[in-house]
């Protein structure tokens, strides 16, 4: 059966930019603008405190692990308050040096591993709105370990770097979104994967798309009566059931004209459409151009 959760990292296809070690000493605080772009973090020593923009601040201790997938303002300081320095992200995605917060000598006070990657899915806009805004996992041996890793591969540049980096960035947001299928999570795919009547009716949808499904259908799939099951999904992943297929179908559609080059005809097939005519309308309404169009640009 298909699973969701690879099929969002899947068609994300994230990649690694940069990695290293951030540390602190004494009481400082810094203020990142906005950085669009997914973002990482794990405390390796120490504590700090961490306020991004809409939600509670946190506190993060050794072990913590941190992922931003689109990384909005933040800020990011000792226990203790201070002065914010405001700095631009972009000005370090591209340096492997320690970055170091408050007195610049002596040992710090708190260290961690950071650093950003890429989606390399064309539109990545409707899989990130199913993830939560700030995943905070604690103490996770596997993934300090595979955040270790990156780190390593960052720094040293060996041959088949990018292959190793693209894998183990697969791994970590596996890792950490799947301790993240929860109650707890805010409303999205992770939170309906918790839920296990809804895990049950996804699993389905995704191992199915091309299956003419009704919200019935749905409803039967997870042992719930029709009513229940639309506003039990709608709470908890966020959209209606027929909106979250159309999509996923959309967004299959689109790996499959530019990646695979299937034909329009094909790729309706494929995402449940009975003539390419009816696939090419509702595509062109979703995505906002044609998909013999979008096929072709770069």
């Amino acid at each position: 059966m298909s699973d969701p959760l690879s099929e969002v990292i899947r068609l994300l296809h994230p990649r690694a930019v940069f990695a290293n070690i951030i540390s602190g000493k004494g009481n400082w605080a810094v203020r990142f603008s906005e950085f669009g772009q997914p973002s990482f973090c794990i405390v390796l020593e120490g504590r700090s405190r961490l306020a991004v923009d809409g939600h509670e601040t946190l506190t993060i201790g050794a072990g913590d692990f941190v992922l931003l997938p689109t990384t909005p303002p933040f800020t990011i300081s000792s226990e203790a308050p201070a002065p914010a320095i405001h700095l631009d992200p972009n000005a370090l995605a591209g340096t492997r040096d320690e970055v170091r917060y408050g007195e610049q000598t002596g040992v710090p006070d708190m260290r961690s591993l950071g650093g950003s990657f890429l989606f390399e899915a064309s539109d990545p806009t409707l899989l990130v709105s199913l993830l939560p805004t700030v995943v905070h996992v604690r103490g996770s041996e596997r993934l300090s370990q595979l955040v270790r890793f990156v780190g390593e591969e960052s720094a040293e540049g060996k041959p088949g770097s990018e292959i190793m980096l693209s894998r183990l960035v697969d791994l970590m947001l596996i890792e950490a979104l799947r301790s993240t299928t929860s109650g707890s999570a805010p409303p999205g795919l992770l939170r309906g994967l918790g839920d296990e009547r809804l895990a049950a009716a996804l699993k389905l949808i995704h191992a199915r798309i091309d299956h003419a499904w009704t919200v019935g259908q749905m409803a039967r799939a997870a042992a719930l009566s029709r009513s229940s099951f639309f506003e039990r999904f709608l709470r908890k992943v966020g959209v209606a059931p027929m909106e979250y297929l159309l999509s996923w179908r959309m967004e299959i559609a689109k790996g499959l004209l530019r990646r695979d080059g299937l034909s329009v005809t094909e790729v309706a097939e494929r995402v449940g459409y009975g003539s390419g005519s009816t696939f090419s309308v509702a595509f062109s309404r979703h995505v906002g151009q044609p998909p013999s169009r979008y096929a072709r640009t770069p």
